[in-house]
């Protein structure tokens, strides 16, 4: 009898497309991996025949149904491992499935297809690499080669680089290639404004160079396969006779392109198996289809659904919690997790006057667990976007309690953050070299690589700093006009900001320099992904200079966040944001800022509409079931916003967690019912035993979104007397109780005596 591990001889496993040897007999005992299994994973496992979908809930065990189902076919011999084809997302998922198939079938496996879409197509490709135009030799470009290529096209066709920038013109292409659409097939309505309206041609042109350099790019990979499939019936049946077992990983995350692949590889044997979750499917923004696992019954009729719902992760408060908030999406396949753990503790939801006192109760909350010792290795605040972390990196090097961000930078380490801090620094620090240099220009003004030697060399030669080499070279002819004008214009912009430094705030002044220097205008003219996040972050440094008196002490504190940044600890808080943290798990997950338009963001709503919200919806649920034994919801009632404080609106999925599963923790005297009482102000949330409620809320003032500054009253200043009632838009209702110049020491009804600047202040 063959063996089913073993090659035949002078065979190879790409040619090898014959029937599968003999069967073994089937023992009399269950082999022992069948045995760890509960039924519906067995189900799962034992479903050989047909198109299979696996709804795989959250902490189901979906790893072991996958690499068990794989040895299954395997020892069976109803295929060899060359036969079968199994996809992951990520190499280190495709490493973890190799090894514990071994681990089940004791001995390594070789010669099957485990891999990546990526990969696995690279691998079709180099064996048919002519039936789509390159040689087997082909290179895959990385993203610096992909963005030098572009840059190279824009200019040919003209085209101002400021105005459509390589990065976002390769975002479009790239998105272009994840559904599957070549040049030629992309339709007039899928164009997005940029390059003039000459963006078909430009890709069009970009592929040609490609193939010219017998190269390719990710996208690529799959467009090219799936060329070859639709192109060459010939090599379509080849490969489907061959893989008799598809097995797919993260179905819920696949694109058009990916979806596209597999269902022509799948049109031969049809036994293709499907492991996802629809209701974790949150990365629309890279190109994932929800809509592909919602149809698969469609388009593999008389498949079988094995749904996966016993969870061994959550309690079940956090499950039924998140089960519940699920419910309100309406586009899903629908499943229920339960599980057999100990009842627990309920869900907390938590709302706290403003971000600050959110990133000080969270801390509070991380040293009381430490000193009970839980790890903080199983702690994480997770949060929605990315400028979030701000305040709970600050309060835990308050606290010194280490941490680290997953998935990302540290607050202050971000690119456009160092840059802003780089402009902060020359103006406080004029010899600061580094600083300059790393600004001079930033945004682009026209100083070209002979230019920046040229300011180099003087700075060497003479021993002084770069920006005393550039006042003199300005009024010499070392450099060209342009140049000279541009060096000019920025020390001037200098000597003017460190002029308003003594008579503004820092974040105010902070804001004038953004917006003054062309740098906030940078990103907001950027058509990248990732520039939306970056003038986020933006605001978020203008806000935290509030806290300041003035900008050395920021500069400072800035320095010394720095120094605590490395640390040889291992036991660290996990901060990250919810999309980084799916297929994570801890024993205590922080969730902050649940209010409207900040989760669910206003940006997906405004998009995307119901699908936006849906989207968010489940964002929320892979958040609430990555926490194992304790989850901590909070909204704050203010939130900051461009640098003015603004009432924040509870999120709706704060009202849709069910009260049996949720013990509402309301800060007194600030909200209404449970919170001790007190009247509300303007804006405020409340909760009435039912939901959370919603108090008249004051005229919001404008924003100058161009500008970034905080609103400041229209016509002449007001002045303001002793005993004068007044209200501020972060601590409410108060009396004056003394005024200096513009300051003001006021007695609030809530929040106690504070001094604050009178244009943050109402008459009543």
């Amino acid at each position: 009898m063959s063996d089913p591990f073993e090659l035949a001889e002078g065979a190879s496993p790409a040619d090898d497309a014959g029937p599968a040897p003999d069967a073994p007999p089937v023992p009399a005992a269950d082999p022992p991996y069948l045995n760890i299994l509960n039924d519906s994973q067995r189900a799962a496992v034992e479903a050989t025949d047909g198109p299979v979908l696996v709804l795989a809930g959250a902490g189901t065990g979906k790893t072991r149904v996958l690499t068990t189902r794989l040895a299954h076919i395997l020892m069976l011999g109803l295929a060899r491992p060359w036969e079968m084809l199994a996809v992951t997302f990520t190499n280190k998922a495709a490493r973890e499935m190799k090894d514990r198939v071994a681990a089940h079938v004791g001995r390594a496996v070789e010669g099957w297809w485990v891999g990546t879409f990526h990969a696995l197509s690279a691998r079709i490709l180099r064996t048919h690499a002519e039936a789509v135009g390159l040689t087997p030799d082909f290179t895959i470009l990385d993203e610096d080669d992909q963005l030098r290529l572009l840059k190279q096209i824009l200019e040919a066709h003209d085209i101002d680089e400021k105005k459509s920038p390589a990065r976002a013109v390769l975002g479009v292409i790239q998105r272009w290639k994840d559904r599957g659409l070549s040049p030629d097939r992309v339709a007039g309505a899928d164009v997005p404004d940029l390059a003039n309206g000459r963006l078909v041609e430009i890709y069009a042109d970009y592929q040609g160079r490609l193939k010219t350099l017998n190269a390719v790019d990710f996208g690529d990979l799959l467009l090219h396969a799936l060329e070859l499939f639709q192109g060459d019936a010939e090599v379509l049946a080849k490969y489907q006779r061959m893989f008799r077992y598809i097995l797919v990983d993260e179905y819920q995350d696949t694109n058009v392109a990916q979806y596209l692949w597999l269902r022509l590889l799948a049109q031969g044997h049809k036994n293709i198996c499907c492991v996802g979750d629809d209701d974790q499917s949150i990365y629309s923004w890279r190109g994932a289809e929800v809509g592909n696992i919602l149809r698969f019954e469609k388009d593999f009729p008389g498949a079988r659904i094995v749904r996966l719902e016993r969870n061994y992760r959550s309690t079940p408060h956090i499950l039924g919690a998140a089960s519940v908030l699920i419910t309100h999406n309406e586009g899903r396949l629908g499943k229920t997790l339960w599980t057999e753990l100990d009842e627990g503790e309920k869900v907390s939801v938590r709302g706290v006057w403003d971000g600050e006192e959110e990133a000080r109760a969270v801390g509070d909350e991380i040293e009381a667990l430490h000193a009970k010792d839980h790890a903080l290795n199983e702690m994480a605040v997770l949060v929605r976007a990315g400028f979030q972390t701000r305040e709970f990196e600050e309060r835990l090097i308050t606290l010194g309690v280490p941490y680290r961000v997953i998935g990302g930078q540290r607050f202050y380490e971000r690119l456009e953050v160092r840059d802003a801090i780089a402009y902060f620094r020359v103006i406080a620090q004029p010899a600061d070299d580094l600083a300059f240099e790393r600004i001079v220009n930033v945004p682009k003004r026209g100083l070209g690589k002979a230019a920046l030697q040229t300011l180099h060399h003087l700075s060497r030669a003479d021993g002084m700093a770069l920006s005393m080499a550039a006042a003199r070279l300005i009024d010499t002819d070392e450099l060209r006009p342009r140049a000279r004008r541009a060096l000019a214009g920025l020390l001037e912009d200098f000597a003017r900001w460190r002029g308003l430094a003594g008579a503004v705030g820092p974040a105010e002044l902070a804001a004038t320099v953004l917006d003054e220097s062309g740098y906030a205008d940078m990103w907001r003219a950027n058509k990248s992904p990732e520039a939306p996040g970056r003038l986020e972050n933006l605001k978020e440094l203008v806000a935290a200079l509030e806290e300041f008196e003035n900008l050395a002490g920021f500069l400072e504190h800035v320095s010394l966040v720095m120094e605590n940044a490395d640390s040889s600890v291992d036991d660290k808080v996990n901060l990250m944001t919810l999309h980084g943290a799916k297929g994570l798990e801890f024993e205590t997950v922080f969730l902050p800022g649940w209010e409207e338009g900040l989760f669910p963001h206003q940006r997906a709503l405004d998009e995307d509409g119901v699908k936006g919200l849906e989207e968010e919806r489940r964002l929320a649920y892979v958040g609430l079931t990555r926490a194992r034994h304790r989850a901590i919801v909070s909204f704050a009632a203010n939130r900051r916003i461009y640098n003015q404080w603004q009432s924040a609106l509870p999120s709706r999925f704060v009202d849709e967690l069910p009260d049996e599963h949720v013990e509402h923790a309301v800060q007194p005297g600030l909200y209404g019912g449970g919170g001790g009482g007190g009247e509300l102000s303007d804006g405020a949330a409340f909760f009435d035993g039912a939901g959370w409620g919603r108090r008249r809320r004051r005229p919001a003032a404008t924003i100058d979104h161009a500008t970034w500054q905080a609103p400041r009253h229209d016509g002449p200043p007001q002045a303001f007397e002793a005993g004068q009632r007044v209200f501020h838009q972060k601590f409410g209702y108060g009396h004056v109780t003394a005024v200096d110049g513009n300051k003001l020491e006021i007695a609030f009804e809530k929040a106690g005596n504070k001094k604050v600047v009178d244009s943050f202040v109402d008459a009543v």
